[in-house]
């Protein structure tokens, strides 16, 4: 919703899509498959892919798709503001700052993104912000994508916009933690904040 095709700047629409080795990076890669149902062009970072059997599945779903994967991640941001529309943030989410243990391979991520100029989506936090109060992190994303509810940090969100995704959230964990959302327009998987 937020880069529809037919506004995209480049003729192809690229999309990368950085994900890190926890629950995050799997969500990444369900995006990946979405993006590629939606006739957008995919490219998956996944440096630390996990042992775990669900992200080993998606994994493979998304080869089956014929979704590119990268070797490597160009330290050149140029590169990528050239080959891309927009930066898909799956490497941390919640699950972590940087430094914290299981996230080696994302602050080398973390470290490009800061300097790209082209759109960031972040799914559910952007990565390296605190889950605190405080300071957000160095990424910048223009959508947030918030997952079930949004997250403490979601509060310091500046970018155009901030989406919840979260139909998927039983009943019953809505009323034992006193969630509440929006209305989700017709058969929508999301909706607009």
């Amino acid at each position: 919703q937020a880069f529809p095709l037919p506004s995209l700047p480049r003729k192809q629409p690229t999309v990368l899509v950085a994900c890190g080795p926890a629950q995050n990076g799997a969500i990444g890669l369900v995006c990946a498959r979405h993006l590629r149902s939606f006739d957008y062009e995919p490219t998956i970072f996944y440096p630390k892919r996990s042992p775990d059997p669900l992200h080993r599945d998606l994994t493979t779903q998304c080869e089956k798709m014929d979704i590119p994967f990268l070797s490597y991640l160009p330290t050149e941001v140029q590169l990528i503001n050239d080959a891309y529309n927009a930066v898909v943030d799956a490497v941390l989410g919640a699950e972590g700052e940087v430094g914290t243990e299981g996230t080696e391979p994302c602050a080398a991520i973390l470290a490009t993104l800061r300097h790209i100029r082209i759109p960031i989506v972040s799914l559910d936090v952007p990565s390296g912000w605190r889950a605190g109060p405080g300071d957000s992190g160095d990424i910048r994303p223009a959508v947030l994508v918030s997952l079930a509810a949004p997250k403490e940090p979601s509060r310091r969100f500046q970018g155009r916009w901030h989406f919840l995704a979260g139909r998927f959230l039983p009943e019953e964990l809505r009323r034992k933690f006193g969630i509440r959302g929006p209305p989700y327009p017709g058969s929508d998987c999301l909706v607009a904040l």
